[in-house]
């Protein structure tokens, strides 16, 4: 490379240098903003995750104690006067109470509570379904079979993750209003069934021995 070349080299890396001095100059504070704004965001979202920790502690430790309560009508009234601040937390206490109501004898009361959880737009599909399982369940004295049916038929399609409990009702009401056959087969398709948990397998299978079925050889929940 001749002396020529080298100075022209020299040069145009000055130049170079000198532009970008005179980018960092004029835009500078741009990526010092970015800096402050990641920095800030950071501190923003632990101040936030450690809110929502503290919010969670405090209401678990609010259930904890309306729960050591030795009568259960006591703790259904505790659990009734806790707080939640988020929809999820509100759905959680709401099983709880609706829960303690029911071992109080008070159906009526425990239906009410899990009424805003199965109709809450802004809650995750498993929540509604939950409480309207729940709900159903509490009603098996109060309403009329037709109705608990539809209602129980609407949990027990593909993709509900309490699909085969609901099938497990159904067959239930099939037992209440006389239809033993179709009893049977429900609690055949449940053993049928590879999603069916040993616990509910093994339900399935006393009852349809109690009805006097035959169960068809099938494997075993859980294997």
């Amino acid at each position: 490379m001749s002396d020529t070349d080298s100075f022209i080299d020299e040069v145009t890396e000055e130049v170079r240098r000198d532009r970008l001095f005179g980018y960092v100059k004029r835009y500078g504070w741009i990526a010092g903003l970015v800096i402050l704004l990641i920095v800030g965001a950071a501190g923003f979202n632990e101040y936030r995750r450690a809110q929502e920790q503290a919010r969670a502690q405090a209401l678990g430790d609010a259930m904890l104690a309306a729960l050591a309560a030795n009568e259960d009508d006591v703790r259904a009234e505790a659990l009734a006067g806790v707080s939640a601040e988020t929809p999820e937390g509100a759905a959680v206490l709401a099983f709880m109470t609706a829960g303690a109501q029911a071992q109080a004898g008070q159906d009526t009361a425990a239906i009410e509570t899990l009424a805003p959880v199965a109709q809450a737009a802004d809650l995750p599909l498993i929540y509604r379904q939950i409480a309207t399982f729940k709900s159903l369940m509490l009603q098996s004295t109060t309403q009329d079979a037709e109705t608990r049916r539809q209602g129980f038929a609407a949990l027990a399609v593909p993709g509900v993750r309490l699909r085969l409990h609901a099938e497990e009702q159904l067959a239930l009401i099939d037992i209440e209003t006389g239809d033993t056959a179709a009893a049977i087969a429900r609690f055949q398709s449940i053993l049928d069934d590879a999603e069916a948990t040993p616990g509910l397998h093994r339900r399935a299978l006393q009852a349809m021995v109690a009805l006097g079925g035959a169960p068809e050889a099938t494997e075993t929940a859980g294997e």
